[in-house]
């Protein structure tokens, strides 16, 4: 049991307390960050780039491979944040994540935007200077194929249903790219800006939108973005180079490096050893030998992620039918009611973790403290389970008409930490009377048995967009029931379904809350996952290393700006473009 009492001798209570208080620092300091992400920052500082301010090399470990880079199929993180130095969107959601009108976005590939006077169509003028990285110029033909090709249903893109607002995509001249919308709703910009990258036509058009992962341009991507790609050897490296004359600025590093790592302790490892720049994740078991480095610093920032325990709903054979247990939502309410996520939280995360309140970050939903919970409560679920008719055997695990009460947890072994989670729960779930076999998959299968809905159960997690419009695609019917969806568990409720577009449709965000708060305690309350972890996030850097803009949606954001002072350069950063 990872979960039993400690008995820790003198040596180990110290290091325990060098620990704590070394997380406490890093809450201390994630609060600081947090609070300096709410001011404004400057709209282009990338062009003010001088030739005596770049270069250097920047390695970040990570934990998995990006699996593609081709961004309408993109679904990882680390894809996300290579696409989003290779590719452009239109504008950039700016550090006050506003996602309601337009405030606080920036221009990107287009340098200024023009709204029609009835909100059903806006045009975006594309920056003249913009062009692909083999030369050719970025015009609004692009902008109008991306839409088409991001929408196609033979594309598959998971995030299509978050551009079905959009009636269509025109070129009214070679620099002007008009939307024109079905209806008017708050968050129509942040939905074509953020959800869309633009991508060249003159060298996709003629890909097979069904197989659009096994072109060419999805091993060798030609973007717009201020790096361009060099390399790719999967599950081993990824390079980007500075694009040295991009319409925005060259970024200030030569280069960087993505290394990947089979596993989460793999990855820290490197950035301990020196063979890293930067770790997105630390964990609290890192911290005492990180603070011991005079080469390494902690820098907390925050986080829009959030993870569960997520059922499937339908059989684990990937067919329609219900799952002979989960389909069961008073099945699903006493075993969650039998998890005390509070003591699993603290033992997997120590004080860098919150327990999560529902599909939603605590930032993005402010009514959090008002959502009724399922409590944890053993005696109540060993009643309800009675009640259904699951009955204990003489091994200690329940039956129903001959069918076990038992279930299979897939975990990704890039998590050392969903793979504990699981362990953790195991335990738990046993002492009702449900036996659990953990399986552990590399992230490629993981991901693929999700998308089958071939599984009973995952420990799963979401980086959300900073709109709420996202949860329509991974916890409502649309993403069960569209090909590319992302509510892999298949939860469908009319009644979640239509609180969540009673919240989306309301423009004014105060008369927007009690619709949200209704939709969140209607999924609570049927419970197709329990909602385990809020992670606070500490980046391990690299002291040469200057980061800039870890925002919440992203570290990434701003990777163009980071830097490394030329007196503080080691072998690595001389190497230059190549």
């Amino acid at each position: 049991m990872l979960d039993c009492p400690l008995t820790l001798h003198a040596p180990a209570r110290r290091r325990r307390a060098s620990l704590r208080r070394a997380i406490g620092r890093a809450v201390a300091g994630l609060t600081l960050a947090t609070a300096a992400g709410c001011h404004a920052e400057p709209r282009a500082s990338a062009a003010a780039t001088t030739a005596g301010d770049v270069g250097g090399t920047v390695i970040i470990a990570t934990a998995a491979d990006p699996g593609v880079l081709l961004p309408p199929l993109a679904g990882s993180t680390q894809a996300s944040a290579a696409i989003d130095q290779v590719f452009d969107r239109l504008a950039d959601l700016g550090d006050s994540l506003n996602t309601f009108g337009d405030r606080g976005f920036r221009p990107r590939l287009s340098d200024r935007w023009t709204w029609a006077k009835d909100s059903l169509s806006v045009s975006f003028h594309l920056a003249p200077g913009a062009r692909w990285h083999d030369g050719v110029p970025v015009r609004a033909r692009d902008v109008a194929f991306s839409f088409a090709l991001y929408t196609d249903p033979a594309t598959a893109s998971p995030l299509a249903p978050l551009l079905s607002n959009v009636d269509s995509v025109t070129a009214t001249d070679s620099l002007t790219a008009t939307f024109w919308y079905k209806r008017r709703f708050p968050t129509q910009f942040f939905d074509v800006t953020y959800n869309l990258y633009v991508l060249p036509e003159h060298l996709l058009a003629r890909a097979p939108r069904d197989r659009l992962a096994e072109t060419e341009f999805a091993r060798h991507p030609i973007g717009s973005g201020r790096f361009r790609f060099a390399s790719w050897t999967p599950a081993q490296r990824l390079e980007l180079t500075a694009d040295a004359d991009n319409y925005r600025g060259r970024p200030k590093l030569d280069r960087v490096v993505w290394n990947v790592a089979p596993d989460f302790g793999t990855a820290t490892i490197q950035l301990l050893a020196g063979d890293a720049d930067f770790f997105e994740n630390l964990r609290p078991e890192s911290f005492g030998q990180t603070a011991r480095l005079r080469t390494v610093r902690l820098v907390p920032y925050p986080s829009l992620d959030y993870g569960f325990l997520q059922f499937n709903l339908r059989a684990a054979d990937g067919s329609a039918r219900p799952h002979p247990l989960f389909a069961d939502r008073d099945l699903r309410r006493a075993l969650t009611l039998a998890v005390d996520r509070e003591r699993i939280v603290r033992n997997a995360f120590d004080s860098l973790a919150d327990v999560a309140v529902g599909p939603v970050p605590r930032a993005l939903f402010p009514d959090w403290a008002r959502l009724r919970q399922l409590p944890y409560n053993v005696a109540t679920a060993r009643a309800l389970l009675d009640s259904l008719g699951w009955r204990a055997g003489p091994d200690g695990v329940r039956a129903k008409g001959g069918v076990p009460l038992a279930f299979t947890v897939l975990v990704p072994t890039s998590s050392l930490v969903r793979q504990r989670l699981a362990v953790l729960l195991q335990e738990q779930f046993r002492v009702v009377g449900a036996r659990t076999t953990v399986e552990p998959l590399d992230l490629g299968a993981f991901g693929e048995r999700e998308r089958a809905r071939t599984f009973d159960a995952v420990v799963g997690g979401w980086h959300t967009d900073p709109s709420p419009v996202s949860i329509r695609q991974t916890w409502g019917t649309a993403g069960s029931r569209v090909a590319g969806g992302s509510n892999f568990g298949s939860y469908e409720s009319p009644a979640f379904d239509a609180q969540i577009d009673s919240a989306l449709f309301t423009s004014d965000p105060a008369k927007a809350r009690p619709h949200w708060l209704r939709a969140y305690q209607t999924i609570v309350d049927d419970a197709p996952a329990v909602w385990l972890f809020e992670p606070r996030l500490v980046a391990g850097v690299h002291r040469r290393v200057r980061v800039v803009g870890l925002r919440a949606d992203g570290w990434w954001t701003r990777l163009g700006d980071w830097s490394v002072p030329a007196r503080e350069r080691i072998r690595r950063d001389r190497v230059g473009l190549r």
